[in-house]
């Protein structure tokens, strides 16, 4: 079938860099995965009357109302968790972006689609012309 030995060997060499190539890759992904697991997004509102922390995936985990918000409507203290919410899921998305960029490079399609994915999910308002209201 071949017609020459280095040919064969050849072709010997590409298969076993396209396996190590996928055997980084994996370990990459896995590394990746690990570690955005591990991040937290976590913000405090300008007055310092709410806290909120979300997890790797941008869950609330915790929600800390300073007394100070029972001097003010429930509809202000609303506002200023979902504004906090959004800062600490910027905030996570800035750190699940270092960490891509770190494990699997700033020009990786894969980091590139995964980035996106998070952006569309964490700041789905950001393209959206009335977002800053």
């Amino acid at each position: 079938m071949w017609a020459d030995e280095a040919a064969l060997d050849a072709a010997a060499r590409r298969l076993d860099e396209w396996e190590s190539s996928l055997a980084d890759r994996a370990t990459r992904a896995r590394d990746l995965s690990a570690r955005s697991q591990a991040l937290t997004g976590v913000a405090r509102s300008d007055d310092g009357l709410v806290t909120v922390t979300v997890d790797g995936s941008g869950l609330l985990v915790d929600l800390r109302l300073d007394d100070r918000t029972r001097q003010h409507s429930a509809t202000h203290t609303a506002r200023q968790v979902l504004a906090t919410t959004r800062a600490a899921h910027a905030d996570l998305l800035r750190q699940l972006t270092a960490v891509t960029t770190e494990t699997l490079g700033a020009d990786d399609p894969a980091g590139q689609a995964i980035l996106e994915s998070h952006r569309r999910r964490l700041a789905p308002d950001q393209d959206r012309p009335d977002a800053a209201r």
